[in-house]
């Protein structure tokens, strides 16, 4: 089976705490990962997130609402006539006066009933067809309950108001997972610190980490609350994990001073290895969290959704720690409660599925069912957990999936689910691999050879794992010559001393027993030149000794002995 590399990615990017009223509407709720790495088992993902959108959002609020605020001050003086502010003929009631329905908007914003502040959003535009801020305040309103896609056909349909709802547009497409058509969006926006948020935050779904932390870097002069939470993300999926203590000491700030920092700053201790140090940070993050929710009066089952990441991290700590027992127990307890953080829950189930492997097959599958889109007859994961899950953390559910229909025989569902990854995970090199498995349970070793040459030919730049796939099929399948030739290929390994002894084992096996010669030679004669403290010539030359003493060559292998 196949995994994917091991300890955690990230993160959770956080807006500032003030919002988090607004969270259930808006959240983008992404959660990112890591998995464990390819060699035939199960691939665990750990949890992490981002919400950074929050934080600008909200801040469109705001200007909403300064400019309601406006409106519902000049309700003391002569007011303003507006345009075409005509009441409907059908009306057999004067409509409310236009401040009052406008000073109503606000009450509903102020107290988040969205869908009630859309309502009056619609009353106002009633009477004043066009109203600009009407049409704005409806467009949040619709964003923030979640109606993504009515938003997107208002905007739309306002494409005569002078405002200019492009940033809005590119959000809600943000939220659909159309991330380059965001990005497009966006390009003509003024670069403000929202504008650059949401382009931080498309950039990191789409796992262009080097892009993103330039945004977060210029931002980080900006002074926006807790843009440092969203730094570490940034920098930790980025594969820069090492430099976050660092960046926390210039920004003066301590890993504890928010539960969102801490648990981002424990996954960089993750990814360093400091597995210990991560498990006391994460507890940390869960006694901090626990604390400020209270103080916030969450209730308890919203505070439980946001620890959610943090108690799926502590049990991934914990498997890290190879403390399996104590993992699986962890896991199984979070499913049991059916969390409501949805990619929290899909983490737990992957990784518990990852840990028990090959036992209780038809469960892990039954448990993996509760991820998939319901109206589907084939798998496909919900599309909540689609905008949510990192695109890895998706990868890895998949592949697990056509892992598990493997052990039980379902090759036919296996096959299908194949076939569809390649368009869904078109740079990476798991969907081939799966191919050859499925080929390889099949009998069709020979296939899977040559669809694994041909990805080779292809990507001779993503070639290093298949071609460790092709040979490992070939040397089971009883193709020597096909295993040695694919080892080959691979030439930072050629001469270290695993690499060197299956090559010869290969050529022997195939009865060419010069092209073994030929290899020992050629490694010899490297690390006779390596200038390197971790010199493996000894290594090498005892090998060839050994080959020359199975060979009839006696008097070769004492010399070899000798000098080695």
């Amino acid at each position: 089976m196949v995994g994917q590399p091991g300890a955690t990615r990230p993160v959770r990017q956080y807006p500032e705490k003030a919002k988090r009223n607004l969270r259930k509407a808006a959240s983008p709720g992404e959660y990112k990962s890591k998995i464990a790495i390819p060699s035939p088992q199960l691939s665990p993902a750990s949890t992490s997130t981002s919400a950074s959108i929050f934080f600008f959002l909200s801040s469109v609020w705001q200007g909403s609402l300064s400019r309601l605020n406006l409106l519902h001050s000049r309700k003391s003086m002569a007011p303003k006539p507006k345009d075409k502010l005509k009441p409907s003929p059908s009306s057999s009631q004067p409509p409310p006066a236009i401040e009052d329905l406008f000073t109503s908007l606000s009450k509903h914003i102020q107290r988040s009933d969205f869908e009630q502040a859309a309502k009056v959003a619609d009353q106002v535009l009633s009477i004043a067809p066009g109203d600009e801020d009407a049409i704005r305040c409806k467009v949040v309103a619709l964003i923030k309950d979640d109606r993504i896609e009515d938003a997107l056909s208002m905007i739309q349909s306002s494409q005569k108001v002078p405002f200019d709802f492009g940033f809005f547009k590119a959000y809600c497409l943000y939220r659909q997972n159309k991330l380059d058509e965001a990005l497009e969006s966006l390009k003509r926006q003024e670069g403000n610190s929202a504008t650059m948020l949401l382009e931080s935050q498309i950039l990191y779904r789409l796992g262009k980490m080097d892009a993103c932390m330039d945004i977060y870097q210029k931002l980080q002069k900006s002074k926006i609350d807790s843009i440092e939470i969203n730094s570490v993300a940034g920098l930790v999926a980025s594969g820069r994990a090492s430099e976050v203590q660092r960046m926390l000491d210039t920004l003066r700030v301590k890993a504890t001073s928010s539960f969102e920092l801490a648990y981002n700053t424990a996954c960089s201790l993750i990814e360093r290895g400091m597995y210990t140090d991560a498990e006391q940070l994460l507890l940390s993050a869960r006694r901090i969290g626990q604390e400020t929710l209270l103080e916030d009066n969450l209730p308890d089952d919203e505070i439980e959704i946001e620890l959610a990441p943090i108690a799926v991290q502590l049990a991934y700590v914990q498997q890290l720690l190879g403390h399996k027992q104590e993992a699986i127990q962890a896991y199984t307890d979070i499913i049991k409660r059916d969390v409501s953080d949805e990619s929290s829950l899909a983490v737990a189930v992957n990784n518990l599925i990852a840990l028990k492997g090959s036992k209780d097959v038809s469960d892990s599958l039954r448990k993996l069912d509760r991820l998939k889109e319901k109206d589907l007859q084939n798998f496909h994961l919900a599309r909540g957990l689609d905008l949510k899950l990192s695109l890895k953390q998706r990868e890895a559910i998949y592949a697990n999936r056509v892992l598990l229909l493997l052990h039980a025989n379902k090759l036919d569902q296996a096959r299908e689910l194949v076939a569809a990854l390649p368009d869904m995970f078109a740079d990476s090199v798991r969907p081939i691999l799966l191919q050859a498995a499925v080929l390889v349970r099949e009998n069709k070793a020979g296939k899977a050879e040559e669809v694994l040459g041909q990805f080779v030919e292809k990507y001779p730049d993503k070639s290093k794992v298949v071609l460790l796939a092709r040979a490992q099929v070939a040397a089971a399948a009883g193709h020597p010559h096909i295993a040695a030739e694919s080892l080959a290929k691979i030439h930072d390994i050629q001469h270290m001393p695993a690499t060197v002894a299956t090559l010869v084992a290969l050529k022997e096996r195939a009865g060419d027993i010069d092209g073994a010669a030929a290899v020992l030679d050629s490694a010899i004669k490297w690390w006779s030149n390596a200038m390197t403290e971790d010199n493996k010539l000894s290594v090498i030359m005892q090998e060839a000794a050994s080959f020359k003493l199975r060979h009839g060559h006696e008097e070769d292998a004492a010399q070899l002995y000798e000098s080695s």
